[in-house]
């Protein structure tokens, strides 16, 4: 039996804190499905289709890692992809409050389980929304997402 697992997210755009927890869950599953949540009510500044561009990109190198996107509940992303795993990415306690009362959600809808991985400590103050910020008012954020990812977001904060 295929040992599957999703991680979800926005990853706008994907960064190498997001890159730590999938190449991390990509050594524990046969099959890592990378999951752009589409949430219309948020304003992204990259489309569905760059972020998912993206990822295949960065995550070549992880030949059991896909890239899907979904608009709707996750659980029935799971469902339909019979994946019974969600891996989540935890940075801090705040996180853990979250995405506690998330996986209960979950396990109590569909049975779907939630496997936590602490984010490696270089990454625990990073996120999406912090680079894009940064990157708009003309901060250096090249430590922070590959090249490949820092081209297309330095094009896009220019515009």
């Amino acid at each position: 039996m295929k040992r599957s697992a999703v991680c979800p997210g926005s990853f706008d755009p994907i960064t190498y804190g997001h890159l730590d927890i999938i190449e991390r869950a990509s050594s524990l599953y046969d099959e890592v499905v990378v999951a752009v949540m589409i949430n219309h009510s948020k304003k992204s500044l990259f489309t569905v289709e760059e972020r998912i561009a993206l990822i295949e990109d960065v995550c070549r190198k992880f030949p059991n890692v896909r890239v899907d996107s979904w608009h709707g509940l996750l659980v029935d992303f799971c469902k339909k992809n019979e994946i019974p795993a969600i891996v989540k990415g935890l940075r801090a306690v705040s996180d853990f409050e979250y995405e506690l009362q998330m996986s209960q959600m979950n396990h109590q809808l569909a049975g779907v389980e939630t496997v936590f991985i602490s984010t490696s400590p270089q990454y625990s103050y990073l996120s999406s929304s912090l680079v894009k910020e940064i990157a708009t008012y003309g901060g250096d954020v090249s430590a922070y997402v590959p090249s490949s990812v820092l081209t297309q977001l330095l094009k896009k904060v220019k515009a």
